[in-house]
């Protein structure tokens, strides 16, 4: 008899035919197991409708941390941005179940902390900064949520655009200070020592500008001690550390889609993560 498991997937983005077979090769039961979505569920890809209400129907053993496109697609639903070109989230907003799926998907935390026979594992769709604890991050990502179940979320929106503030302080407050956390959760690849973020690279480690490194590596990082599984770099891809699990194998972009199967190692005091993997269902998307 099969035991309770608990899977990590990488950036699904509409991907939704990808998310059906890659969950039939864990045999995923609903029932029985846990799964979380690193962030990006919807987006660029063929089926965003389809992958929401996928996972809706779960009923509660799937959840989701939020990234950058899911962000955008409530900020489109709100008014606030008008659709990019190569956005493919219309279905969503033009479906009659439209803002069932939209609460469901603004009630969704920003960061998850569990503990896997006492080891922490903090699951963010992006990064966390040098001096966060994994801890801290998620009383952070915990404060943005309260925002987006209030009234102030809308206005919110209209101010969420901006790479400014750059470093994070604890002095911050109101709306920078909720902008700076969506923006490490979501969007952050490089930083400083100091807490510095940089948004425009996009490319993958080596290429970090001058005074920057990836997140993960910089030295003295305070949620070391945890486990962070992320997604959202897929010029990164896959990437198994004691202390990181990068699970954005770019399936959008017509590579892989990536799910992580977490257990215990009581043999070497760190998680033991097996990579179950599906290919994109076209070799290149149009208009990718």
């Amino acid at each position: 008899m099969s035991t309770m498991a608990l899977y990590l997937i990488g950036d699904v983005q509409g991907c939704d035919d990808e998310l059906g077979r890659l969950l039939a090769a864990i045999d995923f039961s609903p029932s029985r197991d846990r799964l979380v979505l690193l962030g990006d569920l919807v987006n660029r890809g063929p089926d965003s409708l389809g992958v929401l209400r996928r996972v809706m129907r779960m009923d509660g053993a799937a959840r989701c941390v939020l990234g950058n496109h899911d962000m955008h697609l409530l900020a489109i639903a709100h008014g606030v941005r008008p659709p990019h070109r190569k956005d493919t989230v219309s279905a969503v907003l033009h479906a009659p179940d439209r803002a069932a799926l939209l609460g469901w998907l603004r009630a969704q935390p920003l960061a998850l902390l569990d503990n896997v026979q006492g080891h922490d594992l903090l699951m963010v769709h992006a990064g966390v900064l040098p001096s966060w604890t994994a801890h801290q991050t998620l009383d952070l990502a915990q404060e943005v949520a309260r925002m987006m179940e209030s009234d102030a979320f809308e206005p919110f929106l209209h101010q969420m655009y901006s790479d400014t503030p750059d470093r994070w302080s604890e002095q911050l407050r109101g709306v920078a200070r909720w902008r700076v956390i969506i923006n490490v959760l979501t969007r952050l690849r490089f930083c400083t020592e100091d807490d510095r973020m940089e948004f425009k690279t996009k490319d993958g480690a080596a290429a970090a500008p001058s005074g920057f490194r990836p997140w993960f590596d910089v030295p003295g990082r305070r949620s070391a001690q945890a486990t962070v599984a992320f997604g959202h770099w897929s010029t990164l891809g896959w990437l198994e550390r004691s202390d990181v699990i990068s699970l954005d194998t770019g399936c959008v972009w017509g590579g892989q889609l990536s799910a992580a199967r977490i257990d215990a190692d009581a043999g070497c005091g760190r998680l033991r993560t097996t990579l179950l993997q599906v290919p994109c269902a076209q070799a290149q998307r149009p208009g990718h």
